[in-house]
């Protein structure tokens, strides 16, 4: 009776005891990042059976458990992960949305700057001061596209510098998972089948960190290793052996920083962006391709077009010295060099995989109306050339020969191909770095119209002439100011065209205020001109004062001139401030409302795994006085055997 007693007082103190450094182990561990809460689980130890029934022999203590719900802790990586990817996208979005909508940085105020000397000079065409103001505010202009596009330029370099940053860190959680899968697959075998729980909590925890980085599914194991899996089932870890991603240039666009899964053999494949879609890096990505891509080739595109409408129209007047106007922007040209092109070219870049032989495409932007802020890829077939718009995925042309024009782009034929290349086509990327003023000289801004047209001091009928304008596209036309004389017939129903150069023919049909198209202008007469009456066209020898080119130019500040003539340069500048602002919006709500969906599942999983220090201490005071009471019952037990003792003597 005496050794049952004390076997029981013993396995009393020893669990009492496991209570208390269990208790202890919680408490100390409470601000451990992804420590689970341990709880003893007890039971009875097999009793002894006599004819009196079966007596108890004590408690014995099973397993130290974790207080641990796999749903729980997967909600809050599936949480956590969203919940990283929104931040990192908002924390990047916001730095574009704060430089393209500051108004004073931003390009609106640059915009109005140089329309405003624009207008000075429609004001007074004569003065230099005023001409000179314009040249300046052009080149304020250009500075910002500059500026503008180079801090996006930064913007892409430091995403690129993240990139490689958060692989090396998704590679370093990738290898402690696996480590970790080892010791954990020793412990279980030589533990008698206990759980390992702080190791298991390690694992969690830097599963959960490797959530943050990227979105991850892990499977686990008979033996109890994990298995990791990311994108479409591509494996991380695998037992205990860890695979790797690599940031590597993409081959498409050396520029671009892609990932690449590294296999078995070592050989890397590149990974679509798309299939990276969550934690920092799926926000890193998502934020290039979305929103800093579309961005770039925006302004670029509102650079191109302002150079080239600018230019088409400039060069439609006359300048100080009576020549015809020349190029205001210099643009990128067909060659790719920058200098003072008539029609931009995109930027064409082969892919690095191509044939050595291969050549390029040269790529112009014909039709700048027509252009979209799409990048497109060129691929060489079998059959023949491929084009797909990138921003919808839509095929343009399949299998066709080239020259093709598309959106506004000409593609001209070029050799050698080989199938399976493939070239990234990008319209307006550079567009906003690729501009400058051509102009330097005050005297060269063409304000005037190169024609002037006239009434005869003769003439008695009631006609009048217009002041006529110069038809696009630009000269040259050598017939453009030569003398042309309109002499109305008897009875003045008709009229006859009368210089050196192609236009109306003799005999025309008069209609009042109808066009009159002749050597690349067109005026109109309207009123009542009598038989015998004669008009003049000819050149503008007198023009210094005239603004008649300036006014137009300074029209094209609220022309459609853009995404199919649908947006002037402000518009479409304006729309991409709002898109890049309710993005910014859109990821911040989000990201609020995700944040707290986060904070409810913490919740709901601290509330069955967290340590509780109240209900600690607690426990901490029931084990101490079981631990006393199973003292006491040694000490009892003690006496009774003394006693025994005592008895026999």
């Amino acid at each position: 009776m005496g050794d049952g007693i004390f076997g029981i007082s013993i396995s009393g103190l020893r669990a009492a005891q496991v209570g208390l450094t269990t208790t202890g182990h919680n408490i100390t561990n409470v601000s451990t990042p992804g420590f689970h809460r341990q709880e003893i689980i007890q039971s009875a130890n097999i009793p002894l059976r006599t004819g009196s029934g079966y007596i108890g022999q004590g408690v014995n203590v099973d397993t130290v458990r974790r207080a641990y719900s796999s749903y729980l802790d997967n909600q809050v990586n599936s949480a956590q992960t969203r919940s990283s990817y929104l931040d990192t996208y908002y924390a990047e979005i916001s730095q574009l949305d704060n430089m393209l909508a500051n108004p004073d940085s931003g390009l609106s105020p640059a915009l109005q700057g140089f329309f405003a000397g624009v207008n000075d000079v429609a004001a007074n065409p004569a003065s230099v001061p005023s001409r000179q103001s314009m040249l300046s505010s052009s080149e304020a202009l250009v500075a910002r596209f500059e500026t503008l596009d180079q801090r996006m330029e930064d913007m892409r370099d430091g995403i690129n510098t993240q990139i490689s940053s958060t692989v090396g860190l998704i590679n370093s959680y990738a290898r402690q998972i696996a480590d970790i899968n080892h010791q954990i697959v020793l412990a279980d075998a030589g533990g008698n089948g206990q759980p390992a729980n702080d190791l298991l909590d390690q694992r969690d925890q830097m599963i959960a960190e490797l959530n943050k980085e990227i979105n991850v599914t892990v499977v686990k194991q008979d033996d109890g290793g994990y298995n990791v899996f990311m994108g479409r089932g591509q494996a991380l870890v695998v037992g205990q052996q860890a695979l790797s991603l690599a940031a590597r240039p993409d081959p498409a666009d050396p520029e671009r920083m892609g990932v690449a899964y590294v296999s078995y053999g070592g050989s890397a494949q590149f990974l679509p962006e798309t299939m990276l879609d969550g934690g920092n890096l799926g926000g890193y990505l998502a934020y290039r391709r979305e929103s800093l891509d579309p961005a770039q080739n925006q302004l670029g595109l509102v650079a191109i077009g302002l150079a080239q409408t600018f230019n088409d129209q400039h060069r439609l007047g006359q300048d100080l010295n009576g020549a015809l106007g020349g190029y205001y922007f210099n643009v990128r040209g067909p060659t790719g060099a920058s200098g003072a092109n008539a029609v931009p070219s995109a930027k064409v870049v082969g892919n690095s995989l191509n044939n050595a032989a291969s050549g390029s495409p040269a790529v112009t932007l014909t039709d700048v109306s027509s252009v979209t802020t799409s990048d497109y890829r060129l691929d060489r077939t079998a059959a023949g050339f491929t084009l797909t718009r990138l921003s919808d995925n839509a095929v343009q042309f399949s299998g066709a020969a080239l020259p093709q024009v598309v959106d506004g782009l000409t593609i001209a034929a070029f050799a050698p191909s080989s199938a399976g290349d493939s070239w990234l086509i990008q319209p307006t990327r550079d567009g906003a770095k690729d501009i400058s003023v051509a102009i330097k000289d005050t005297a060269k801004v063409a304000a005037a119209a190169p024609i002037v047209a006239s009434a005869a001091f003769a003439n008695i009928g009631s006609g009048k002439v217009s002041a006529g304008v110069v038809n696009p596209p630009p000269p040259p036309n050598t017939n453009l100011q030569q003398a042309v004389t309109i002499t109305f017939d008897s009875p003045p129903g008709t009229f006859d065209v009368v210089g050196t150069g192609t236009g109306n023919p003799t005999n025309v049909a008069y209609t009042p205020g109808g066009n009159i198209t002749y050597n690349g202008w067109t005026i109109q007469i309207s009123g009542t001109p009598a038989a015998g009456d004669v008009f003049t066209i000819g050149p503008n020898t007198n023009g210094v004062s005239d603004n008649r080119n300036a006014l137009l130019l300074a029209g094209l500040q609220t022309e459609n001139t853009l995404l199919g003539d649908t947006a002037s340069y402000q518009s479409a500048y304006s729309q991409l401030v709002s898109s890049v602002g309710v993005k910014t919006r859109d990821a911040y709500v989000t990201g609020q409302a995700q944040a707290a969906l986060v904070s409810q599942t913490q919740a709901s999983q601290q509330s069955l795994s967290g340590v509780n220090l109240d209900e600690e201490a607690a426990n901490l005071m029931r084990y101490q006085m079981a631990y006393q009471a199973s003292a006491k019952m040694m000490q009892t037990a003690n006496t009774m055997f003394n006693t025994l003792l005592e008895l026999g003597n």
